[in-house]
């Protein structure tokens, strides 16, 4: 909805900077992620986020899209029904009404998530960040990073270096010993995507 980046150019650009592995998360949907996974000469994880109403929740290696709308329990419920793992994106950031955590406490769910968000490039506040790694080490939860690219220069901002790894199962070992690595995005880049929203709602 609010990212119009043609598939060839987002494999492109992950060549261009040497990166192997992505995990597309559109909003709402898996469409662009198993056409990506058809095409690209790399790995592709299948994930979504998903929104409830209390935030969003993302599923990683997904078979099949989850609607928005769901409880937060249906929806993770509905994520693992599909062997799938479950991340929270962007914890607790205040900026975004999408974030998880702060209309609804997370201790109720921790156990059944799977892995969280430790940086997202387009968190501004540092703080948030902090309080997402101090969840995913108390609680031994692997952390990811995400860009959250929503357009083509974002795609690189945050990345983990991680070893290879088979399937979901061996994905959350490789995860453990990976490295967060990246920068903070420009929050200038938010004006781009809100604008990609406002044309398709044209």
């Amino acid at each position: 909805m609010d990212c119009s980046t043609p598939l060839e150019k987002i494999i492109n650009r992950c060549k261009k900077l040497g990166i192997n592995c992505v995990a597309i998360a559109d909003h709402g949907t898996i469409e662009g992620a198993l056409k990506m996974q058809s095409i690209a000469p790399f790995r592709v994880i299948v994930a979504e986020e998903i929104l409830t109403p209390y935030g969003e929740i993302m599923g990683m290696f997904l078979k099949e899209g989850i609607p928005g709308g769901l409880s937060v329990e249906e929806t993770i419920s509905r994520i693992k029904a599909q062997g799938a793992l479950v991340c929270i994106p962007h914890p607790f950031d205040a900026l975004r009404p999408s974030a998880l955590g702060n209309s609804i406490p997370l201790k109720p769910f921790v156990e059944q998530v799977d892995v969280i968000e430790v940086f997202n490039a387009r968190t501004m506040l540092d703080r948030y960040t902090k309080k997402a790694l101090t969840l995913a080490r108390k609680h031994a939860i692997p952390g990811s990073a995400g860009s959250d690219a929503h357009t083509l220069p974002e795609i690189g901002n945050a990345y983990i270096e991680m070893p290879e790894f088979n399937g979901k199962d061996d994905f959350l070992q490789a995860l453990a010993k990976g490295k967060v690595c990246g920068h903070k995005t420009s929050p200038l880049t938010h004006f781009g995507s809100a604008w990609t929203r406002i044309k398709k709602r044209l």
